[in-house]
Order: C-alpha cells, then sequence, then structure tokens
C-alpha cells in the first residue's frame, strides 16, 4: 500500500554497502511518504526480512558480496510471489537489467537517479506499478524490437492502435515511452498525477496491454 492508500510505504532496504544503505534511509525516510522498515547487509537476508517484515517494497541492489540481488530476488520471489521488488545499482549493464526483470523485479532504477524520481520509483512499485528508468525502458525495446524498425505490417498495427486513442492519451504514451514515471508526465504536460494514472489506465484498458513496457514497444512500432 501507498500512502495515499492511507500509511506510510513500508520499505526493505538490502545493500551491502552500510555507506549507501545510510543514505537510502536518509533519503526515503524524509516526508514523503516512506519507512524503511528494516534493512540487510546481502542477499541472503533478503527472504528472512521481508518474510519478517512484510513490506510494501523491497528495495534490492544487484551486486552483493555473498549472495547477488538476482539470486536475492528469485529466492524472495519463489517464498513470497507476491513480494514487489524494486532492484537498485550503480550499473545498467543489460544483463544485468534483463535478468533483474526476467527474475521477476517490477523496477529496475539506477543509484544516481534523482531522490525525488526514487521516492516515486518506490511509490510506483508499491501501488503495482512497474518503475523503470529511460535508459532501462530503452534497452528493454532494443532488446524485444531488435533494435531495427518495425515491419511495415506491424508499424501500421501500432499506428492503428494509436489512433484509438484521444490525443492527449497519445501524448501520455509517448511520455511513457521516453520513460517517464506519472509525477514526471504530470510535470511534462502539465496534468495532475491523478489524471495520469487515469489516462495511464485507460490506454492500457483501450490497447489490450497490462504494463508501461507495452505501452513504449507500441509507441516504438508506430513510431519507426
Amino acid at each position: 500500500m501507498t500512502e495515499t492508500a492511507g500509511r506510510r510505504t513500508r520499505v526493505v532496504l538490502v545493500d551491502d554497502d552500510p555507506l549507501v544503505r545510510a543514505g537510502l534511509r536518509m533519503l526515503l525516510g524524509g516526508p514523503d511518504g516512506v519507512d524503511v522498515v528494516a534493512e540487510g547487509e546481502d542477499g541472503d537476508q533478503a527472504v528472512e526480512l521481508v518474510g519478517r517484515h512484510r513490506p510494501d517494497v523491497l528495495l534490492l541492489d544487484i551486486r552483493m558480496s555473498r549472495v547477488d540481488g538476482l539470486s536475492a530476488a528469485r529466492d524472495v520471489l519463489a517464498t513470497w510471489p507476491e513480494a514487489k521488488v524494486l532492484v537498485l545499482t550503480t550499473f545498467d549493464a543489460d544483463e544485468l537489467v534483463l535478468g533483474a526483470l526476467r527474475a521477476g523485479a517490477r523496477g529496475f532504477v539506477l543509484k544516481d537517479t534523482p531522490p525525488e524520481r526514487l521516492v516515486a520509483a518506490v511509490h510506483e512499485v508499491a501501488s503495482g506499478d512497474h518503475a523503470l528508468s529511460p535508459s532501462v525502458t530503452a534497452l528493454l525495446v532494443r532488446e524485444v524490437s531488435g533494435a531495427t524498425a518495425a515491419p511495415d505490417d506491424r508499424g501500421d498495427r501500432a499506428r492503428a492502435q494509436l489512433d484509438r486513442l484521444t490525443e492527449r492519451e497519445v501524448e501520455v504514451a509517448r511520455a511513457v515511452a521516453q520513460g517517464g514515471s506519472n509525477a514526471d508526465i504530470s510535470r511534462e504536460l502539465y496534468l495532475g498525477v491523478p489524471t495520469v494514472k487515469a489516462h495511464v489506465s485507460s490506454i492500457l484498458a483501450k490497447l489490450g496491454l497490462t504494463n508501461r513496457v507495452q505501452v513504449a514497444l507500441l509507441v516504438h512500432d508506430a513510431e519507426h
């Protein structure tokens, strides 16, 4: 649950660098509706901490000395399938990103992500959404599309689908394809965050999609 649902978002933080944990605890523990309820110093503690505290989000470093974040994410989700994992790292290497998402992580953000974007990502994952930085969204589009132009028929189909959207929904879809969070899109298009959420929900429903990555792929196909 998130703060808007009646309480603050509860986070378990697992990172093997105590200075990073301290910095993240200070960053997240402000007035923005996030509480770090427990910390772990390596991935082998993740399953036990999630079971004990049942957080809204597990914030997990991908590179740790004993058990890495990929293995920890798999172990957590095998034990607690409802857990929501957000991976945090200094690296955006393709194999790490794709491995984390294939393991079931709901988001992947870099450690140099601006503080307000990291907080937004925590809330997005807690609410059941996916949180991906623009570079990660671009990577997924490249991985699925092969970094090539869409075949004519696929591009035509994608454009026909986008034609089902309102002009404003197309603007929101394009912003989603750039990796924008609801808060980012709100600022870019001068809309309230609830309005952005409503537009995203409408886009997914009209297009028969389930997540923002699929929206990004559709926009890619329509415009390439």
